[in-house]
């Protein structure tokens, strides 16, 4: 690695320290956007659920706005649905067009390091082969050794240059790609939500009611379970 750095000339520090940038990027972005964490499945059934049985207040809507960045867009909604459709559509929006922005945080740089650093690489390809000219104008062709340390110095980063290019480009277009499937996933939830706060899925929300069932079914039995453990104490 050493000696691969040492070839490589001046221009191989910046492309590691691009590698090390991208590098760091990727693993933050495939943590921060997993689904799980984005768009908890069972978080509309719970909504739903504090909805129907009159749960929902301010401790509420702060643990739903605290759980995940859908969560943020449920709660704004909530929180304007007394003000009509048109104005907690409009705020469900806004709210959404933050997170879907927080969520492409460095990808923009990231693309720039899938784009800059082939174009370092040439440039070291350029400034060996000016090394390799340079010689041959100062000794003539028969230093080969001189010759083939310029050559290769041109080939090491411009190796070097693609190694992290394409790894950067090919998550940049995965990352965007998962940004778009989350950004049609929260507007689906988002749309069920309004419509069932304003009556237009009263009667279509069959898996939403059966999630939230199965939610407060299993809260009710953990309450059920200490009240046991309480009485046993007691009698103990």
């Amino acid at each position: 690695m050493i000696e691969f750095v040492k070839a490589g000339g001046l221009v191989i520090y910046p492309i590691i320290l691009c590698s090390i940038v991208a590098i760091a990027i990727i693993a933050e972005r495939l943590w921060s956007l997993r689904i799980s964490r984005i768009t908890p499945s069972d978080l509309l059934a719970k909504v739903w659920g504090w909805v129907k049985n009159n749960q929902l207040d301010a401790a509420r809507v702060k643990e739903l706005r605290d759980s995940s960045p859908l969560g943020k867009i449920l709660a704004v909604g909530l929180i304007n649905s007394n003000h009509g459709r048109g104005i907690m559509k409009e705020s469900i929006v806004d709210s959404a067009t933050h997170e879907i922005h927080e969520m492409g945080r460095f990808l923009n740089l990231l693309g720039s390091i899938a784009a800059i650093t082939p174009l370092l690489g040439l440039l070291g390809t350029v400034i060996g082969m000016i090394k390799v000219f340079n010689v041959i104008v100062m000794e003539g062709a028969g230093n080969a050794a001189v010759l083939a340390g310029g050559i290769s110095e041109a080939l090491y980063t411009t190796a070097a240059g693609l190694t992290v290019a394409i790894p950067a480009l090919f998550f940049h277009r995965f990352f965007t790609r998962r940004i778009d499937e989350i950004s049609v996933m929260m507007e689906q939830e988002a749309i069920k939500l309004v419509d069932i706060l304003h009556g237009d899925r009263e009667r279509d929300t069959p898996d939403v009611e059966v999630q939230a069932g199965e939610a407060q079914e299993g809260e009710a039995q953990e309450g059920e379970a200490q009240e046991g453990e309480a009485q046993e104490g007691e009698n103990k």
